[in-house]
């Protein structure tokens, strides 16, 4: 009974893991596909960084998490925070831009 106790934590620690990887990979490519599919003119109004550097920085940190790296790594942490500051700071901002309706 002695042995059953680490293999279970094991087992948890990876299933925790992994439910945080398909977590930060949903976001990441949420985020990602947002951006490819707005204006470019909208980003420069609304006082951000520039499409392209938007698409660069979400691209980077998705593949660096895909690579291996994990969401609790650090670059997996950074593409998490890079993907949520789009999220609720830039899709808003492009969102009050436009007229406010959309799917997105």
């Amino acid at each position: 009974m002695a042995n059953a106790a680490p293999i279970f934590a094991f087992e948890v620690r990876y299933v925790i893991e992994l439910i945080l990887l398909v977590f930060a990979l949903i976001i990441q490519g949420v985020a990602l596909v947002h951006a490819v599919t707005q204006r470019a003119d909208g980003f420069p109004a609304i006082g951000t960084l520039p499409k392209g550097g938007w698409i660069a920085i979400l691209a980077v940190c998705l593949v660096l998490t895909l690579l291996g790296f994990g969401p609790i790594s650090l670059f997996g942490l950074i593409g998490i925070a890079a993907a949520l500051i789009y999220l609720l700071d830039v899709r808003v901002g492009l969102r009050d831009l436009s007229d406010g309706k959309g799917f997105w």
